[in-house]
């Protein structure tokens, strides 16, 4: 089972953590962001000054073959064996890509991850989902590999700009519905301009452990895990829409903007309360926007959600629906017209 560390110490945590796991050869991978951001706080951990240093491209958009490649031909390149560990320090984007990179050579080496970014810490490094996109479609191509440990410390935060701190806290909105109404009422209720970092340490600590409790849970996805992609059946395909139309969005906020859709379905379907859908779209629509895109773009939108891993078939649309904050509806299908009059809802509520 994955083991999930909230430091406190980052460099003490880390070369503790390096003397309980076995290894021959260590590695860091990190993106060209992370690399100088991020990579100084641990950079005179001797244990990390002898460590093979992997720096790929930043950007979603390079978790790909090529990048994964290059990951693979350094650690071959540079005698990387079996018993090998591999770090990655960054965003979801390098925990993602670092993971799948570790899960599969040579059948799998261990692997660490530290993320950085609010999203990586709440989302993308714990869990064990690994992989990357393919074929224009996000995570199309992975595996459930959970690092030996994830390391999280909130010091990291302090050096995202305000689109990548939004960016996870979308997420941690997610959490909050999945979980308990003051959850819920207490991410709403948080300053996301002027920025109390030690709340917001407590706020990240609440959330993770929403996602473990569920990932212990059913850890391969089969039942209660699916709770977690509340918001990411429209969110997804409105994230691989901005990449095909070239105005790129981060993940949160295709997520900000799946999870107004997707509170719309359980509102029309399931009974969600209205002013709790209305209190989360306000929240959203002053932290999150909406980038433009027309009813020109919703059979593209459609498309893509029949891509969506999580349906059982390409004809039925899997969507987690919510009851009320807390009481999930899985495995719940939409018509085409419903999601279109959701999406229609999010447009007209946003105001673009």
């Amino acid at each position: 089972m994955q083991k999930v560390l909230k430091s406190s110490d980052l460099k003490a945590d880390l070369k503790n953590i390096l003397t309980q796991i076995a290894h021959d050869k260590l590695f860091v991978l990190t993106d060209t962001n992370s690399d100088v951001l991020c990579y100084p706080l641990i950079s005179e951990i001797e244990e990390i000054k002898k460590a093979g240093k992997i720096i790929i491209k930043a950007g979603d958009n390079n978790k790909n073959l090529e990048s994964l490649a290059c990951i693979w031909s350094y650690l071959s390149q540079n005698g990387a064996t079996r018993h090998s560990l591999l770090i990655s320090l960054g965003g979801g984007m390098v925990t993602d890509i670092g993971g799948f990179a570790a899960a599969s050579f040579k059948r799998g080496i261990k692997s660490i991850n530290i993320p950085t970014t609010l999203l990586g810490a709440v989302d993308a490094a714990v869990g064990g989902k690994t992989g990357i996109n393919f074929n224009g479609l996000k995570n199309e191509i992975g595996a459930f590999a959970p690092a030996e440990t994830v390391l999280i410390d909130s010091e990291f935060f302090k050096t995202l700009d305000h689109p990548n701190f939004l960016s996870g806290y979308a997420e941690m909105i997610k959490h909050g519905l999945i979980s308990n109404e003051q959850v819920w009422l207490n991410l709403l209720s948080f300053d996301t301009h002027q920025i109390n970092y030690d709340i917001l340490k407590e706020l990240v600590v609440e959330s993770v452990a929403v996602k473990e409790k569920i990932v212990e849970q059913d850890p391969f996805e089969k039942n209660i895990r699916k709770a977690l992609n509340l918001g990411h059946t429209i969110g997804h395909a409105f994230e691989s829409l901005s990449y095909t139309i070239n105005k790129p969005v981060q993940h949160g906020y295709a997520v900000a903007w799946g999870t107004i859709c997707e509170l719309y379905l359980s509102y029309k379907k399931c009974g969600f309360p209205k002013d709790k859908l209305w209190q989360t779209l306000v929240f959203i629509r002053e932290n999150y926007g909406l980038f433009p895109f027309s009813c020109d773009d919703y059979e593209t939108l459609y498309e893509l959600m029949k891509h969506d891993k999580k349906n059982e078939s390409a004809e039925r649309i899997n969507f987690t629906l919510l009851e009320g904050i807390g009481k999930l509806a899985l495995n719940q299908t939409a018509t085409k017209d419903e999601i279109f009059e959701s999406i229609d809802f999010l447009r007209e509520s946003l105001g673009e």
